[in-house]
């Protein structure tokens, strides 16, 4: 198993692949993974020259630990194939699928990317991928494309297009991604997947962007899609357990390994009930809490 598979990814910002003064040095604002784009930001004759430009950054610039996903032309392009060998060829560590609408869609580039790690004598399963759902379609299959490949992180859903589908507009208030996001995280945690949000791509509603990312935290939500270094702390924030959220984490920890031991299944933390169905949630935390760099405990 790939150990990045469930890699902390609480923020993951956009790149245009045909800007080098963008995709140089982005690990300053040190997000947690940065998705460097051949679609949608590149336009149709230069795919050629974001590929080269993509491949150089790749293999000059050490990105110091910040995840480098590629975003890649969606299956009903002529490019995807090219793209997939560059990415390969690169060696990034994860591929963003556009306008996934089944699994066979994954399945698809899994193969073209198996094919490719031959080509270039890249170690099989070191390369990530993940599917973005667009469409009422995608949205639909959301638990079969979770299933779809052990290489397969996560989904993310992508807003804009998903709205076209939708015959609607991105409204600001959320109301349009209500069904959206709650297929996507229940199909995501049932195939034991991450689940990824959309962008917010107002700069001017800082607010805004906050209470649509605490929105989706809550949710169950394991990141954000964003356009912006501006947006980078709030998210961190947002998805990294309080000092508060890590004590009770411990005490849970604790007195569930304490009492299991002794055979009693109820006890109480704080002055609360608390049973066995809250250790995962509180070890959870505390995962969270090591990858995020703000626990250095022993549980």
């Amino acid at each position: 198993m790939n150990p990045n598979l469930n890699r902390l990814r609480r923020s993951m910002m956009f790149l245009n692949c045909q800007k080098p003064g963008l995709i140089k040095d982005p690990y300053i604002y040190k997000p947690d993974s940065i998705m460097l784009d051949l679609e949608d930001a590149v336009a149709e004759n230069q795919k050629d020259a974001a590929r080269y430009s993509l491949y150089h950054a790749l293999q000059e610039i050490d990105y110091r630990g910040v995840e480098r996903v590629v975003r890649i032309n969606g299956l009903d392009t002529p490019h995807w194939k090219e793209d997939v060998r560059v990415c390969v060829a690169g060696r990034c560590d994860s591929i963003r699928i556009p306008k996934v609408e089944s699994a066979q869609d994954v399945v698809t580039i899994e193969k073209a990317m198996e094919e490719a790690e031959e080509e270039f004598g890249v170690e099989k399963g070191s390369i990530l991928l993940m599917a973005a759902l667009e469409s009422c379609k995608g949205v639909i299959n959301a638990y079969e494309i979770c299933q779809s490949s052990p290489l397969l992180f996560g989904v993310a859903l992508s807003g804009g297009d998903y709205t076209k589908d939708l015959q609607t507009t991105i409204s600001g208030t959320g109301v349009e991604f209500t069904w959206a996001r709650g297929m996507m995280i229940n199909a995501a945690r049932a195939a034991g997947v991450q689940c990824f949000d959309t962008v917010f791509t107002n700069l001017d509603d800082m607010d805004g962007f906050i209470a649509e990312t605490k929105m989706i935290k809550a949710m169950g939500f394991d990141g954000k899609s964003i356009v912006n270094p501006r947006q980078i702390e709030p998210t961190h924030k947002i998805f990294t357990p309080t000092e508060k959220e890590i004590i009770k984490a411990e005490k849970i920890v604790k007195e569930v390994d304490e009492k299991k031991a002794l055979g009693i299944g109820v006890f109480t933390v704080d002055g609360k009930m608390i049973d066995i169905a809250f250790y995962p949630g509180a070890k959870r935390t505390i995962e969270l809490a090591k990858a995020a760099g703000v626990y250095e405990g022993d549980l």
